[in-house]
């Protein structure tokens, strides 16, 4: 129910929107639920955190959402993506990683990849995380300024990689030049706040040694993070030894990735030396649990990783190996493997997974300043799931129910900054009928 500002209330503060929910979890500090409680919010940001009781004596709202059966909590993070790819989901499927990519995924990225390509395919792909309750993703594909615009059309908050591959594409003519044009696009949006960017070397079997070398100078100078699909398939490794003499996280150290910017995406198959390795350096890791099933490439060492101080947040992939773009489901994925890898049931609890899924998220991407948890001063992005519905009853906890029952078809309203992008489960401001129309078009070029 939302209703409009009561001007007859002089005495209290009136604020942007009031949000009353049965219960909201902050995520900061941990393990904790909050019931009978409100948020306010003006402009874009968390001005308050109360009692429902104390907010309607404190503050007028000029929107009132009264979210009754509902948890409130932060917008969820995608840790790790390649949004573009949504138009190639469902089209290489039941295929091991090496052959989906070399007979499939690049065949056809090299005959369709342009701007128009990239635009539509993140446009569709931010719809679908927002109608999921994700809030913001870490990207890793061509054409950033098309991903930005997408991003932004959307209202949607984006980590944009400036990709490097060896390899020439329609984007760029190889490493040099992917890293010109995404630092030369990135000065172009560094005023924007919902934009900001990561260094994405693909993988250590398409970056050269010189490559790495002029991405872990740029980090340190640009305090940007670096985002890599590492130690994904054994096969990479196995290569790694063939070519370089050491697996491929110890040619990173020697090349001088390892930090606390890195982005270790996948990091299924790792000895216990390289986790001590990974936690000394204070590295993260993406953990992209459904992508890794699909793609039959492992089970990562989440439970290790974890007890070593590493910090692990998730990732859908893209929609081209997972096929979804659902957080809900990777935490729990992440959850579940997690207790039968270590055969303990206590292992990846309900709060820890949602921490994966905000906090943890946020911190890899260096922007727990601002999003990741409910904290006055913080950004207002939010999402709100309904937890009343009769196929969701009895609920005893609702951290417990949002990992384990609840989807993200239960996600009801999503803000980015204050803005409403989702309400009542419906898109604000989307030409539904225009997305469809785009992604057929793509499709037919696709399968002719």
């Amino acid at each position: 129910m939302v209703t409009t500002a009561d001007h007859s209330a002089t005495a209290k503060q009136q604020v942007d929107q009031i949000i009353d929910a049965r219960w909201i979890i902050p995520i900061e500090p941990a393990n904790v639920v909050l019931e009978n409680h409100s948020l306010i919010i003006q402009g874009d940001r968390i001005l308050d955190l109360l009692p429902t009781a104390e907010a309607a004596l404190r503050y007028v709202g000029k929107r009132h959402f009264r979210l009754t059966g509902h948890v409130l909590l932060p917008g969820l993070i995608n840790l790790h993506t390649h949004a573009a790819m949504s138009l190639l989901r469902g089209y290489a499927d039941d295929m091991p990683l090496m052959r989906w990519l070399q007979e499939r995924i690049w065949p056809a990225e090299s005959r369709n990849i342009s701007a128009d390509f990239v635009h539509d395919g993140t446009r569709l792909a931010c719809w679908e995380m927002l109608r999921g309750g994700i809030t913001c993703f870490n990207d890793m594909y061509f054409f950033p300024q098309a991903a930005a615009d997408a991003a932004l059309s959307a209202g949607m908050r984006a980590a944009l990689g400036i990709t490097v591959f060896e390899f020439p594409s329609a984007y760029g003519s190889g490493a040099d030049d992917y890293l010109r044009t995404g630092l030369a696009i990135r000065e172009t949006l560094l005023d924007e706040p919902l934009i900001s960017f990561c260094l994405a070397p693909h993988a250590p079997y398409t970056v050269a040694d010189n490559s790495f070398e002029h991405v872990a100078l740029l980090a340190d100078q640009l305090d940007l993070p670096v985002h890599i699909h590492l130690h994904e398939t054994r096969n990479e490794i196995e290569e790694s030894l063939k070519e370089h003499g050491v697996r491929p996280l110890e040619r990173l150290r020697r090349l001088g990735l390892l930090g606390p910017g890195l982005i270790a995406v996948h990091a299924v198959h790792l000895d216990a030396d390289e986790i001590d390795l990974l936690a000394t350096h204070g590295c993260h890791v993406a953990h992209c649990p459904t992508s890794n099933m699909k793609l039959a490439s492992g089970i990562a060492p989440v439970n290790a990783l974890l007890k070593q101080g590493v910090g692990v947040g998730l990732g859908s992939d893209g929609a081209a190996s997972n096929n979804r773009l659902d957080i809900f489901q990777e935490m729990r994925h992440a959850a579940l493997l997690a207790k039968v890898a270590n055969q303990d049931a206590s292992s990846l609890p309900a709060h820890q997974a949602l921490r994966m899924a905000t906090i943890d998220g946020a911190r890899a991407l260096g922007l727990d300043e601002k999003i990741g948890s409910l904290k006055i001063g913080k950004a207002a992005d939010l999402v709100a799931v309904r937890l009343d519905s009769w196929d969701l009853q009895p609920c005893y906890c609702p951290a417990s129910h949002l990992v384990y029952a609840a989807g993200r078809e239960q996600v009801s309203h999503v803000w980015v900054a204050g803005t409403l992008r989702i309400e009542d489960k419906h898109p604000v401001d989307l030409d539904i009928d225009v997305l469809l129309m785009n992604t057929k078009m793509w499709q037919n070029t696709l399968i002719n």
